[in-house]
């Protein structure tokens, strides 16, 4: 298990700070990061988040998973490598 999150279905308003703040009631957040479309700027509704410890990022996947942010429940599971082109 890595403490890399990949966290989906994020309401396209949503912050960085929005998606620290949601996962820092599970524990410490390394990083919170929401993909942003490189033309207009708007987020691509995913992103994702860093925890501590792997022990943190199964507590936020399986409290997390389906919670609701802005509005909008998420999905969140473990990060996986981005595939080779």
């Amino acid at each position: 298990m890595t403490n890399k999150l990949f966290i989906g279905g994020l309401e396209y308003s949503t912050t960085d700070a929005q998606l620290e703040e949601h996962f820092s009631k599970i524990g410490k957040v390394l990083s919170a990061k929401v993909i942003l479309d490189r033309d207009t700027g708007q987020g691509k509704g995913f992103g994702f988040v860093e925890m501590d410890s792997p022990e943190a990022a199964k507590e936020a996947m399986d409290k997390l998973n389906g919670s609701q942010l802005n509005g909008r429940s998420i999905a969140v599971k473990e990060a996986t490598p981005r595939p080779e082109r």
